[in-house]
């Protein structure tokens, strides 16, 4: 992958959060202009750090999660994950999948699903890579060194991009943000569970313990 090694060539942006920590906006344009081959390259090449790429091609480098929010991840990854297996109309995805969306951008929400029927017109040699087209349902979890505004804005682009229905949990404050195609965005006030009717039939998100960890029985 010529010049995209040479990170000297690359104007870099840190952009920094509430909480002091850094996330990384590369732009390579015009010095290298990466395909999208070579944008899955660059990110397998790096796969400690968690990548996207937005719609004018930057990329944008994002700083680990804390213990707290990987473990409410694997939570909502697990429950989903749970309900795509017995509901049968779909596969389901944890933070590490990318999208190629339609308007250029590859982003990777923290989980999603999407329907059988569009998965299989798709290559099994596509489905390797970032998958070309946007999921049916994502869920974006912000912790407390999250950008509310930046994942407010990003959920707007999932759903300008196809996504049927999205969920932003706002774990410190005990929020969910709910996206819908023309809709205007629900806001539910500390809720005990989210339903996904009428797209996700029968699931319900229980959010016990996104709101709060239990560590004993």
């Amino acid at each position: 992958m010529q010049g995209v090694k040479n990170m000297s060539a690359v104007l870099e942006k840190p952009v920094i959060n509430e909480l002091g920590i850094a996330r990384l906006v590369l732009q390579f344009t015009p010095f290298i202009e990466m395909s999208d081959e070579q944008f899955f390259e660059f990110c397998q090449a790096n796969r400690d750090l968690r990548i996207e790429r937005n719609s004018v091609g930057e990329i944008i480098i994002m700083p680990p999660t804390g213990w707290e929010t990987g473990d409410k991840n694997a939570e909502i990854t697990m429950q989903l994950r749970i309900w795509a297996k017995q509901d049968g109309r779909g596969r389901s995805a944890d933070s590490s999948a990318g999208y190629k969306m339609p308007n250029g951008a590859t982003l990777s929400p923290d989980a999603s699903w999407v329907l059988n029927e569009r998965l299989e017109k798709i290559s099994p040699a596509k489905r390797r890579k970032f998958l070309p087209l946007a999921p049916d349902f994502v869920v974006e979890l912000r912790s407390e060194s999250d950008s509310l505004l930046k994942l407010k804005e990003k959920m707007l682009e999932y759903i300008e991009n196809g996504v049927s229905l999205g969920w932003l949990i706002d774990a410190p404050e005990k929020k969910i943000y709910v996206y819908r195609p023309e809709h205007e965005v629900e806001t539910l006030e500390n809720p005990a569970e989210i339903s996904g009717e009428p797209l996700l039939q029968g699931f319900r998100l229980n959010l016990k313990e996104i709101w709060q960890m239990k560590l004993s029985n």
